[in-house]
């Protein structure tokens, strides 16, 4: 039995990951602009890659492998060149990003295991008081979205990406 989880699909859904996000907020720009509004804001595109290293882009100066597209966003927009993970591991550094807050403050401190957490992972999730960077944007008049991996709340928990913020979710 063939997965229909190939090459092919990653390929589309990372290629929709950068698609969508840009796509919705152009339409919020033109939906500000219509309004009068005398400041435009700037798209955000934010990606960020599990195992990636300084260097494995072409913008940072990679030549095996060619990324034109990002290294187009790259040259158009802003480019970080320092950068430290949360956390160790995964959820918790996501968690980090998410909220602002300090790994020692977040309420994701491990990828799975802590008593309270839910589902077979027992993932704890993100509550409803947590602030997340998605409604920080949305109250300033930002569409939000998010694709891939979140590990910040099961299915039916309070910690799922449309209930912290994001009006679209695909992962």
């Amino acid at each position: 039995m063939q997965s229909r989880f190939n090459r092919r699909w990653f390929l589309k859904a990372a290629g929709v990951s950068v698609f969508l996000p840009a796509v919705a907020g152009c339409s919020e720009a033109r939906k500000r602009g219509a309004a009068g509004s005398s400041a435009a804001r700037p798209n955000i595109i934010f990606i960020m890659a599990d195992d990636m290293g300084y260097a494995d882009l072409g913008c940072y100066g990679q030549k095996h492998i060619q990324t034109p597209n990002i290294d187009r966003l790259a040259e158009e927009g802003t480019r970080f060149t320092d950068c430290y993970a949360g956390s160790t591991v995964c959820a918790p550094s996501r968690s980090v990003l998410m909220t602002g807050r300090h790994t020692g403050h977040t309420r994701v401190r491990g990828n799975h295991g802590k008593a309270g957490g839910v589902g077979p992972q027992k993932r704890v999730p993100l509550k409803p008081e947590d602030v997340t960077v998605a409604e920080v944007l949305k109250k300033a008049g930002y569409a939000t979205g998010v694709t891939g991996k979140w590990g910040l709340g099961e299915p039916d928990t309070t910690g799922v990406p449309t209930r912290q913020g994001f009006d679209e979710w695909f992962g």
